[in-house]
């Protein structure tokens, strides 16, 4: 008996060209989800731009792709700027004219509690997590609402159910979560044919999880104790992968959600059911 895991990968091996001639800009797409978002909308028939601040990576993983025959483009990127902001946007513009898919992925992860939390901690996780999704939509519109198209702000299961030990993460993304339903109210009101959702991954296995203590702020038996306590709270008994994850994001960029706009789309294993 094939599991779901199983016929989520074979599924992935069959592009039905959803995104044929779609114009995508996916955010932190060097590594993690954000390499499977890109990997997946480009393999459905988009052409994908794809930005990091990790320039080394994003220009390996351009090669890599490209290799296999998809239509990528890598900008080093930090969304945390609004002059890079504009200067991708201008360079997508001049390139291609227009753009249908916008992913907000790009974030950080910084282990600790309120009590070890720093200022320059919050407000770091705050920059690159909040702050750029607000950047990506407020001049992401101006190339999008001509022609419509799809935003899909990456938030978390955090943003839900909370997390003692990523307080500013959680904070972070229920920003991003409520921010969604605003921009998704204005672009009706505008009448822009413009769709904003949020996607909630939940525990993930991605270098971002694996390396959320470096530079946190607590004891390794503090995140191991985490771990374990998160593990044993997944009803499907096990992480996610990251293209399980893309397999959602393809569904918010395609016209099949073409009446879905200001929600949640949650994928967690049935962790938020508790």
């Amino acid at each position: 008996m094939e599991t779901g895991h199983t016929a989520s990968r074979k599924m992935e091996t069959q592009p039905q060209m959803r995104l044929q001639n779609k114009i995508a800009l996916v955010t932190g797409g060097a590594s993690g989800m954000g390499l499977a978002f890109t990997r997946r909308l480009a393999r459905e028939g988009a052409k994908v731009w794809f930005t990091d601040i990790n320039e080394t990576g994003g220009k390996q993983a351009e090669q890599d792709l490209k290799a296999a025959g998809l239509d990528v483009a890598f900008l080093p990127h930090d969304v945390s700027a609004e002059a890079d902001w504009l200067r991708v946007l201008d360079r997508i513009r001049a390139t291609d004219g227009r753009l249908g898919v916008l992913v907000n992925n790009a974030g950080i992860a910084i282990s600790h509690n309120i009590e070890t939390c720093t200022v320059e901690d919050f407000d770091r996780t705050m920059s690159i997590n909040l702050k750029s999704v607000f950047l990506g939509c407020k001049h992401g519109l101006a190339l999008m609402k001509e022609t419509g198209g799809s935003i899909i702000n990456v938030s978390s299961i955090t943003a839900i159910c909370g997390e003692p030990v990523a307080l500013a993460y959680s904070a972070s993304k229920a920003g991003v979560r409520y921010l969604s339903k605003s921009v998704a109210l204005h672009c009706a009101e505008k009448g822009y044919a413009i769709r904003v959702n949020s996607l909630h991954p939940g525990y993930i296995d991605t270098p971002l999880l694996a390396g959320s203590n470096a530079g946190g702020r607590l004891t390794e038996a503090e995140v191991m104790a985490s771990r374990v306590r998160i593990g044993g709270e997944i009803p499907l008994k096990r992480r996610g992968t990251p293209d399980e994850v893309a397999g959602a994001v393809l569904y918010l960029a395609s016209d099949d959600s073409t009446y879905v706009t200001g929600t949640e789309l949650v994928v967690d294993g049935g962790y938020a059911c508790h």
